[in-house]
């Protein structure tokens, strides 16, 4: 018994160095404010999004792109928002980038930046009910980006679009995809800009790794080598539209090639 009664004090003693040790109390008020922030921070409603804010889309469905936001996201501090983007992006091929941001305590931000067109992409399409149709009818057209990306389905015609022409029909190509290559593409796109005070150009298609075949609105060809230095062949054909290729030597214009030393004019102008 007196054993016992020893044990129980000795039990008592040490309960009661426990309580009044600093460090454990200490400790349990750092594990209390950390349950606390936890709960704030993560199960409280405060933090619980509440708004979400879509800026610079013009074309793009504001209020999908919301519920999609919204479907993934309760806290904002979990929310894992390259999902998302990741996500948005497959689902809508029209935008090219979305910047988030998180505003404190409940607001997402969402920028985005939608695809410009800088061209039509089209390529050939072989279909039974389209051969009764002229050749020039039966391809499919694409709106194109500065990236070489189809974004959206064309119907109708755009005079003030580039058309960049596939030789062949594709078999198989997703809206949102790279179609041509950034570098043809940019080559293109500068040939038309230095040309365009001089004739308009109207299509572009690409032959091979050595020629360009870029097409007048007033129906002749220019015959461009990509590999070769390109600011020479725009100088060449601006230099002859000027000095032998006028507007009435044109009507029966075939194509100019620049790709050699020696440029040749079909048929040639006297």
């Amino acid at each position: 018994m007196k054993y016992r009664k020893s044990y129980r004090t000795k039990k008592k003693r040490s309960v009661r160095v426990i309580f009044k040790n600093k460090f454990f109390w200490l400790g349990l008020f750092i594990l209390a404010a950390i349950s606390g922030l936890i709960y704030l921070f993560i199960f409280s409603s405060v933090f619980q999004i509440e708004d979400i804010q879509i800026l610079g889309a013009e074309k793009s469905p504001v209020q999908e792109i919301k519920d999609i936001i919204s479907a993934n996201s309760k806290n904002i501090f979990l929310t894992d928002l390259e999902i998302i983007n990741k996500n948005l992006l497959k689902k809508y091929p029209q935008i090219a980038s979305i910047a988030f941001k998180k505003k404190l305590p409940n607001i997402i931000l969402a920028q985005v930046e939608e695809r410009k067109p800088v061209g039509l992409f089209c390529r050939p399409v072989f279909e039974p009910f389209l051969m009764f149709f002229d050749k020039s009818q039966a391809k499919e057209c694409y709106f194109l980006d500065k990236q070489g990306v189809i974004f959206e389905k064309v119907s109708g015609q755009f005079e003030n679009l580039l058309v960049f022409n596939a030789r062949s029909a594709i078999s198989k190509f997703n809206l949102g995809q790279e179609v041509i290559d950034n570098n043809y593409l940019s080559k293109v796109l500068e040939i038309n800009s230095q040309l365009e005070k001089d004739i308009k150009i109207k299509e572009a298609l690409l032959i091979s790794e050595d020629r360009l075949n870029v097409k007048t609105l007033e129906g002749w060809e220019i015959y461009f080598n990509p590999k070769k230095d390109l600011n020479w062949q725009i100088e060449e054909i601006k230099i002859l539209l000027e000095q032998k290729i006028s507007p009435e030597n044109r009507e029966n214009l075939e194509y100019v090639d620049l790709r050699f030393e020696k440029i040749y004019i079909f048929p040639e102008t006297r």
